[in-house]
């Protein structure tokens, strides 16, 4: 936090500073090949229908450290991910704030939700900006807490909440207790719409078995029991799970399975030959 002694040159020049820092980080994730996403501040509104929103509570005043603060309510166009301005467009506002700041002046807390461990700015973007351009560590805010279905743990940039949706979807489609839900993992999110879809072609030739409705609970509860586990124990004990989590190598070898249902005559015919003579 250099200074001058003159909070008017001094503020000018941390809004030139940070606006620097603004486009050289853009430069250095252009040549590193980056993700565009890499330096997007979160908007808050996507990032909680990934989740799931379940309910929110008012949780008053607190100390917020800045390095928590990832997203925004609706600024996400004025800063980036550490809440550099973008432009020259917020420049008076800012360097307003940071003027009253350096004088030790009294700045009001923000006002955030937090989610998980990630907090988004409703009200007091340029408060946020300027603590980070003068070297601060926390912030005052007011706070209100989100709740949701699926926890916030590993959300970076934008582009993980494409797996945190679809792993909400696939807990909608099969609603695991937590403990269970932990163990099914996968690195591709697109294998969790391929997994519930497994599941639930496992459920219905259940209920055609045992000739009744079940319930998704049911399902997902049986499924873990008699289908799953059973069946990651055994690609366990036969060294076949390999590089891969449990749940990919068990999708793996469904798939198989249903091409092999797919391709092969398995009629009654065919069953009563086996029956008939197994060694065949």
């Amino acid at each position: 936090m250099p200074a001058t002694g003159f909070p008017t040159a001094d503020a000018e020049n941390d809004f030139l500073r940070v606006r620097r820092r603004q486009v050289l980080s853009r430069l250095a994730a252009w040549l590193r090949r980056e993700p565009d996403d890499v330096n997007e501040i979160l908007p808050f509104d996507e990032v909680v229908a990934a989740l799931g929103r379940t309910g929110e509570r008012r949780i008053g005043l607190q100390v917020v450290p800045l390095d928590a603060i990832v997203g925004s309510v609706d600024r996400t166009r004025d800063f980036d991910r550490l809440f550099r301005p973008r432009s020259q467009r917020t420049r008076e506002r800012w360097e307003r704030l940071a003027r009253a700041q350096r004088r030790g002046e009294a700045i009001p807390p923000i006002d955030a939700y937090k989610v998980g461990e990630l907090y988004f700015v409703r009200d007091g973007h340029h408060r946020v900006s300027v603590a980070h351009a003068l070297g601060l560590r926390s912030i005052d805010a007011f706070v209100t807490e989100v709740t949701t279905t699926i926890d916030a743990t590993g959300i970076s940039r934008r582009g993980d909440l494409i797996t945190k949706d679809l792993r909400r979807v696939f807990l909608d489609r099969v609603p695991l207790p937590g403990a269970a839900l932990c163990t099914i993992l996968v690195t591709d999110a697109w294998s969790y719409a391929e997994l519930s879809e497994t599941v639930e072609a496992w459920g219905f030739r259940l209920m055609q078995q045992e000739a009744r409705y079940l319930d998704r609970e049911t399902v997902a509860r049986r499924w873990y029991a008699e289908e799953y586990r059973p069946v990651v124990r055994m690609l366990g004990q036969a060294d076949l799970i390999g590089d891969r989590t449990e749940a990919e190598a068990y999708l793996h070898l469904a798939c198989q399975r249903y091409r092999l249902m797919r391709t092969h005559r398995w009629d009654d015919d065919v069953v009563d030959r086996l029956r008939a003579d197994p060694g065949k």
